[in-house]
């Protein structure tokens, strides 16, 4: 998960006896095999004379790569003695420039510069650049789409958003995209194939050259880092008068941010309470700098779509590689890294069910971690997946404990709310409470997560499956989906 996160990591992995490698002794495994796709260096070290520059490699490709390190180490490779020799200047970051050369510019300057409408796809690659984006925007009169991961870096301060795409997006983001004659993709590996342009002309701009082109075909490919190419680009560029294009795009935006802003309400005290309405709250009652980490699945969808971005909160996640219950262990790390923010994690009763001991890890540790659980009962994004697919649900229904109880029979602050009325309390107490706290909220099972464009398949798979749960003699349940999603607005 870190690794394609992109987070340099050195991680130790410890071996049996080196004597005994390759006997079948106990618990011997080969970590350097077990590791290596899920690193950028994976190295066994055998004797103690190799252990310095092996250490020294190992870090420095991780720092260079941003990625994990593994070194296999047998134990008593530890108890030997270090071997004499020179130190090395200490392993960071090297700052440098990193921009296209003046030619491949100047090609984008001109596709850019005659073109009547563009949009800005950005993605994790634009942190520490928002000021060129936005002033890059401005010059082109362009709306800015941004990708989950650049969510945090481009949302704030931005006259210019128009919400997220993919399948967690807006309806304005997907149509942002989808009219433009020139799409310029900064710093994002959006891998979702479905959502890109049709017809757009697309220029790329990304720090790592193998990422051009993977996701969707290219005109233009530039490598350099998002902030160096734009401040190099800039004076290349035409003012814009047209924003036709920027106009309709931000005023879709208002629209579809209305329409989901109306969906996180408190519903008149109706229950189970809408989740939109647990993240929208969420939001309101964190601290400024607070960390929000939202589980993969249901949660991720509510984090992308109700949380607010100002610059200094951050929103951290299995974004990449979508590893299940990974809201609290990422917790635990985020609290032990910056001790003194507000660390929220958005859990899924599935995901906090996996790894539930972790609990026991917050408690030890006495880590202030706030930990919120959207308690549906069941695997929710799985079973939404079911349903565009067709599948009547099996195998996903949660038969959940009082999370509430649990946590506080281990010493931690624990409340459970069902009622939408008692939401808020809830949360101002466990945020301002001093120590780990858990607030386990009941929540719309049946509560539907629509992407900004459906295809035909998936209209056909939901028939299907309205069809095929019906017939099954489980119709309570598309009563009950009805009733979450439509008629509860219709008859207000």
């Amino acid at each position: 998960m870190r690794n394609r996160s992109r987070v340099p990591v050195l991680a130790i992995a410890a071996q049996i006896p080196g004597v005994e490698i390759g006997s079948t002794y106990f618990q011997e495994t080969h970590p350097q095999d077990l590791f290596r796709e899920a690193s950028v260096y994976t190295e066994l070290v055998s004797y103690s004379e190799q252990l310095p520059h092996v250490l020294q490699a190992a870090m420095r490709t991780a720092v260079e790569k941003r990625g994990v390190a593994v070194i296999v180490i047998p134990g008593e490779i530890f108890l030997k003695e270090a071997p004499a020799g020179r130190g090395s200047a200490p392993i960071t970051y090297s700052p440098r420039v990193i921009r296209p050369a003046h030619a491949e510019l100047s090609k984008a300057a001109d596709l850019l510069n005659d073109a009547k409408s563009v949009t800005i796809l950005g993605g994790a690659g634009t942190e520490g650049a928002h000021g060129q984006v936005i002033e890059l925007a401005r010059k082109l009169r362009a709306p800015i789409v941004h990708a989950l991961r650049g969510k945090e870096f481009l949302e704030y301060d931005n006259p210019y958003d128009v919400g997220m795409t993919g399948l967690l997006g807006f309806s304005s983001g997907y149509k942002a995209m989808e009219s433009c004659d020139v799409l310029l993709i900064l710093g994002s590996d959006f891998p979702y194939r479905q959502f890109y342009p049709s017809k757009a002309t697309i220029i790329q701009v990304d720090i790592r050259g193998e990422n051009l082109g993977r996701r969707t075909p290219i005109d233009l490919g530039l490598v350099g880092s998002v902030t160096d190419t734009i401040d190099a680009l800039l004076p290349l560029l035409e003012e814009q008068t047209n924003s036709k294009h920027l106009d309709s795009s931000t005023k879709h935006y208002a629209r579809a941010r209305k329409e989901l802003d109306e969906l996180a309400t408190n519903d008149k005290n109706r229950t189970p309470i809408h989740p939109q309405y647990v993240a929208r709250l969420i939001s309101d009652l964190a601290t400024d700098d607070a960390v929000f980490i939202p589980d993969v699945g249901s949660p991720t969808v509510w984090a992308a779509r109700y949380l607010t971005m100002n610059g200094k909160r951050r929103l951290i996640g299995s974004f990449n590689h979508g590893t299940m219950a990974n809201a609290l262990p990422h917790a635990v790390g985020a609290q032990c890294a910056f001790p003194d923010r507000q660390v929220v994690a958005l859990a899924g009763d599935g995901g906090l069910a996996m790894l539930l001991g972790e609990l026991l890890t917050v408690r030890q540790l006495k880590l202030p971690v706030k930990l919120v659980v959207f308690n549906n009962s069941s695997l929710n994004f799985v079973e939404l997946e079911m349903k565009a697919a067709g599948f009547v649900n099996y195998g996903t229904e949660l038969d959940n404990p009082d999370f509430a109880a649990l946590a506080n029979s281990i010493g931690i602050h624990g409340q459970r709310v069902e009622q939408p009325d008692d939401l808020e309390d809830a949360l101002r107490t466990a945020f301002a409470h001093d120590g780990p706290a858990l607030v386990d909220v009941v929540t719309a099972r049946q509560e539907l997560s629509i992407p900004p464009t459906i295809t035909a398949a998936q209209a056909k798979g939901f028939t299907l499956y309205a069809l095929r749960t019906v017939l099954s003699g489980r119709g309570d349940e598309i009563v009950d989906l009805a009733e979450t999603n439509l008629l509860r607005r219709l008859f207000d």
